[in-house]
This record gives C-alpha cells, structure tokens and sequence, in this order.
C-alpha cells in the first residue's frame, strides 16, 4: 500500500497578498455593479455588462486559486491493486479509481521555460500546473499541482514501482 498527500506551497505572505487582490476585486465589481443602475446610456450599460462578464470569470477563478492554496490538497494512494485519486477542498472531493492493469507507467510532465503556459501554470497565482501523468482507458490523466522536478520524480518513481 502506498499513500501521497500533495499539499499546495503555502507561502503565507503570497497568500495574504492573494487575498487582498481577491478583496480589492470583489469591491470593484460590487461597485460597478450597484452603479449599472443608475446609468441611463445604454451603450454605457451595455459595456458594464461586457465589463462584469469578465470580472465575474475572474473572480471565480481568484477564489478557486484561493480556496485551493487555503484548504486543498491531492490524495493519491494505492491499496488492493487500484489506484485511487482525489482533489480534496475542506475534506470533500469526488475519488476518481483507476486500476493498475490498466494504467500506463506515471509521466513527467515536461515544462519549457521559454512557453508562456507552463511559466504561468507554474505561479503561485493559479490552481492548476499538474506536473504528472498516466493514461487509463484512453485517457490522460494529470496530478501533481505545482510540484518541483524533484518532488515529481520522486513521487512518479514511487507510484511506478508498484504499477509494475
């Protein structure tokens, strides 16, 4: 049996700073929110409401990144012969099962510096990142938010050794 607990980078001055901006944003939007009201134009009404559209995605996408670094965590443990899976948010989250015959061997996921999307998958101010890999049943399926080279193949050399 084999059981991981990846836990997001918790650097508390990030996460303040994560949280003041998600503050500051949520006023914004409130603001000119309670002024859409008010105005009589309505191309000006309509550009508010293009202008909150936006807002409202990323506000969602703040909280996420913040409600995930704040509570969040990965579970991964094989037991019986299935792996098990689960992104974890206040001790709840769906357990995706994936059995070992039927997985391919766990795969790092090769990050170039000189790409925008990995730099930016890698920042403290996202959710995502996932560093490895594995197929099952024709799908590819990643874990490992934001994990260095090292932590990576360290877990990718653990998990591979009890697919063989």
């Amino acid at each position: 049996m084999l059981s991981i607990v990846i836990l997001p980078g918790l650097d508390n001055k990030r996460l303040f700073a994560m949280f003041l901006w998600m503050l500051a944003w949520t006023v914004c939007g409130i603001v000119v929110f309670i002024n859409y009201f008010t105005i009589t134009d309505k191309d000006l009404k309509l550009f508010i409401l293009v202008y909150l559209s936006f807002w409202a995605y990323f506000e969602i996408a703040i909280v996420r990144s913040f409600m995930w670094k704040r509570w969040g965590r990965e579970k991964i443990w094989i037991q019986d012969g299935i792996l098990h899976y689960q992104k974890e948010l206040n001790k709840r989250g769906k357990i995706n099962t994936y059995e070992l015959s039927l997985i391919s061997n766990v795969e790092l996921v090769e990050l170039k510096p000189t790409r925008f999307t990995d730099t930016i998958s890698q920042s403290f101010w996202v959710k995502g990142g996932e560093r490895l890999e594995f197929q099952s049943q024709g799908k590819n399926i990643r874990f490992g938010m934001q994990l260095s080279d090292n932590e990576a193949k360290s877990i990718r050399k653990e998990i591979n050794q009890l697919i063989k």
